[in-house]
C-alpha cells in the first residue's frame, strides 16, 4: 500500500542556514548570516528541497557604493527539522539547539562578543 503525499496534512517545519557574503574590495573580510526560516511542508524531505531552493534563490551578486563586488551564496544548510509545538501562543518556542563549548559560542555571535559586524 502506498500512501498518497498529497493528502498529508502539512506540517510547519524550521530551516538554519548559513549564508557567505565576501567582497573583491582588498583586505575584505567574509560576513556570514544564520538564517532561520519556517517552511509548510508535507514531509521532512519535502521541507528539505524546499529550504534548497530558498537558499539558491537567495544567492546574488551586485556592485555595492564602492563599486566593490558583494556575493552572496548559500554556505550550507546546517538543519531542517520539525518545530518543537505545533500550536502558537504569545510566545512559543520553535526552535533549540545545543551545544556544550561556550566559550566558542561567545567567539562567533556578536552580541556576546566584542567584535562589531
Amino acid at each position: 500500500m502506498t500512501v498518497d503525499t498529497d493528502s498529508r496534512e502539512a506540517s510547519l517545519y524550521i530551516a538554519v542556514i548559513l549564508f557567505e557574503s565576501s567582497s573583491s574590495a582588498p583586505n575584505d573580510r567574509p560576513l556570514y548570516e544564520e538564517c532561520f526560516i519556517l517552511i509548510q511542508a508535507n514531509s521532512l524531505e519535502e521541507a528539505r528541497e524546499k529550504a534548497l531552493l530558498y537558499s539558491r534563490q537567495q544567492e546574488c551578486s551586485y556592485q555595492n557604493q564602492d563599486n566593490d563586488t558583494i556575493t552572496w551564496t548559500c554556505k550550507q544548510i546546517i538543519d531542517v527539522n520539525s518545530v518543537l509545538y505545533d500550536d502558537f501562543d504569545d510566545i512559543t518556542e520553535i526552535y533549540a539547539r545545543h551545544f556544550r563549548n561556550y566559550e566558542a559560542y561567545c567567539q562567533f555571535e556578536p552580541f556576546l562578543s566584542s567584535e562589531e559586524l
